[in-house]
This record gives C-alpha cells, sequence and structure tokens, in this order.
C-alpha cells in the first residue's frame, strides 16, 4: 500500500507510548494497534486531528505517501 502510517516514529521522537496516546484522544489500544499497523481503511478527520493536537504535529508527520503509477488505474470499490 502506498500510504504508509509513520506515527511510531513521532511517538519515539517524542518519548510517548501508543496506550498512552489512545487514552488521551479516547481510542481503544486495539484501534490505535490497527492504525499503527495500517491495518485500517480510513480514519476519522476529528481522530487524526486529535492525535495531531496531542502529539504537537500535522497530519503528514502521521502519514507518508509512496507514489505508484497503479493507483491511477481503475479504482477498488473504495
Amino acid at each position: 500500500m502506498p500510504v504508509r502510517v509513520t506515527l511510531d516514529a513521532v511517538l519515539a521522537k517524542r518519548g510517548r507510548t501508543a496506550r498512552d496516546l489512545a487514552a488521551e484522544v479516547g481510542l481503544s489500544e486495539t484501534q490505535m494497534s490497527l492504525f499503527r499497523s495500517g491495518k485500517v481503511k480510513g480514519i476519522r478527520f476529528s481522530t487524526l486531528a486529535r492525535m495531531c493536537a496531542a502529539l504537537g504535529c500535522r497530519p503528514a508527520d502521521l502519514l507518508d505517501y509512496e507514489h505508484d503509477p497503479a493507483d491511477l488505474a481503475a479504482p477498488e470499490n473504495d
């Protein structure tokens, strides 16, 4: 998948744990784990905003994109 979650790097840089962040932004540890592993199909902007506020970062700090020409192919049922 060309979109990668880079949350772990931000957590490490700030000396934070995913467990503490999950509690602070109102997510279960399971939901946080799924997001960190990239096994989710989406995230609410409001959740992303709470994560950014708690970490003092921008959404681009939590997500990365690597261009893949196949992304311009016929869309899956998104």
